[in-house]
């Protein structure tokens, strides 16, 4: 260990030295009296963080012999990862404190998956890239399973456990081989042997590690836990579910094939390709038929990950610049929606039938019409900002000569546009008259109405996320 490595990861250390030091006074300060107390500090600590590395961070460092990596790509990730777990706590307290969940160790759980997400972005090895993963998926998986007294979240936990150590096993699998036939686990160094001719048994741990990867970003095929998951756990576990280990994972796969495959792009290519023609038109179609809202964006999730990966298949700087801008946009539009979901109450009690929006603009007009820019910008109706980011990863495709890739993003994007519209049409035109519960969580409507704005007036800028991407992705492609 050099000098300067413990600088070059203060801020996972930072993180993971709070949740230690608040478990130890959660467990000592009367356990669920502090809960508020911490997940508010968590938070806070949290958007402290994201800004210092914001605006602290300049330059590329690694640490451990190249095992981590501190650059404009991994801070870029940083923040978002940040930023939106820290809302979605601040957005949960409510939902939680009503239904007996809010224990200190959900704020604590999420704190260390965003720790292993952290780790993650900066892999510069497999060794390091496998324990960012394994943070990360350990503490999801409790916080999926989190409502105890009832049989779906107990089965999403499951669920997820069982199908994330089968995506564990084939990324260790892919891992192994890429060891055998390279001789290292440095992706400095992998990408030295995978120059030119590769060996079957390399492309063999590549795609391992592909459908590894796929399995987190939830892309087709390797999507089945996604929907079931998503219904079972408790709605805040869901929006922390579709934003900040979405991002992560994303931004992990960028990593990996270009940091230790960026000589082979043609090879992975067609594998990420593959991927993201399944992921698009399975979660356009499959999405048409739900009735539940989480469901719904289970399947909303799987298309938008193929359109993500989309602009990864590009291989090329601006196809990550255009994924992370991309992402970056898909992380703001679920954190405003899931705020729209988490506010769906009848009596106090959660609902999750889409139905139940029925005629919705007439009792809160407002917070609908927040709800029908989010759905249009999902959908990606310009001129809202959804539409820049499914214009950005097409752009991306077209000039890697994949327009294929994009006329099948077109075709499945006006597919998709169908299930978003479905309940705009309700929340307008509906035929039963609605009775949810109005007003609600002041925090839960600002986070609403704020979404909602910066898909109106980001597209003067992109809300100021195109600078941080184009230098984010020039730093990983060089």
């Amino acid at each position: 260990m050099q000098p300067g490595d413990l600088s070059i990861i203060l801020p996972e250390i930072l993180l993971s030295v709070f949740a230690m030091l608040a478990l130890v006074g959660g467990a000592y300060g009367g356990q669920d009296r502090l809960a508020q107390a911490i997940l508010w500090a968590t938070g806070a600590f949290m958007v402290a963080l994201a800004l210092w590395i914001g605006v602290q961070g300049a330059g590329t460092a690694r640490a451990f012999g190249g095992m981590f990596v501190d650059d404009a790509f991994a801070r870029f990730a940083k923040v978002t990862i940040l930023m939106s777990a820290a809302i979605v706590l601040l957005m949960s307290e409510g939902y939680m404190a009503r239904r007996g969940l809010l224990r200190f160790e959900y704020p604590l759980l999420v704190a260390l998956a965003a720790v292993g997400m952290m780790v993650m972005v900066s892999a510069g090895d497999l060794i390091a890239l496998y324990m960012g993963l394994e943070l990360q998926s350990l503490a999801l998986y409790v916080v999926a399973s989190l409502r105890r007294d009832s049989v779906r979240s107990t089965e999403a936990g499951l669920k997820y456990f069982v199908l994330g150590a089968l995506s564990s096993g084939l990324l260790l699998y892919g891992a192994s081989l890429v060891y055998g036939f390279t001789g290292t686990t440095e992706f400095a160094g992998i990408i030295e042997a995978a120059q030119g001719e590769t060996s079957v048994g390399l492309l063999f741990g590549l795609s391992f590690i592909a459908a590894g990867l796929a399995f987190k970003v939830s892309a087709a095929p390797f999507h089945m836990w996604t929907p079931d998951v998503y219904e079972g756990s408790p709605t805040p576990i869901t929006a922390f579910f579709a934003t900040a280990p979405k991002m992560a994972a994303m931004a992990l796969f960028a990593r990996v094939v270009h940091d230790a495959f960026g000589g082979i792009v043609s090879d992975w290519q067609q594998i990420l390709a593959v991927l993201s023609v399944a992921s698009m038109f399975l979660g356009a179609v499959a999405a048409i038929g739900q009735t539940n809202i989480k469901r719904l964006m289970a399947y909303s999730s799987i298309a938008h990950m193929g359109f993500a990966l989309m602009g990864l298949a590009a291989g090329t700087a601006q196809g990550v610049e255009s994924m992370l801008i991309y992402m970056a946009i898909y992380v703001t539009m679920n954190l405003g929606t899931f705020a729209f979901i988490l506010s769906m109450e009848r009596d106090g009690s959660p609902v999750v039938d889409i139905n139940s929006l029925s005629m919705y603009s007439r009792r809160d007009p407002t917070r609908a019409l927040a709800m029908l820019i989010l759905l249009f910008s999902l959908a990606g109706v310009p001129p809202l900002v959804g539409f820049f980011g499914k214009y950005a990863v097409l752009l991306a495709a077209v000039d890697a000569n994949m327009a294929w890739l994009a006329v099948a993003g077109v075709i499945a994007s006006v597919i998709g546009a169908f299930y978003y519209l479905r309940i705009v049409y309700l929340m307008y035109f509906g035929a039963g008259e609605n009775d949810l519960d109005t007003g609600g969580s002041p925090i839960l409507w600002g986070v609403l109405v704020a979404s909602a704005a910066i898909m109106v007036f980001g597209v003067i800028n992109l809300f100021g996320i195109e600078g941080p991407a184009a230098a984010a992705a020039a730093t990983l492609v060089n």
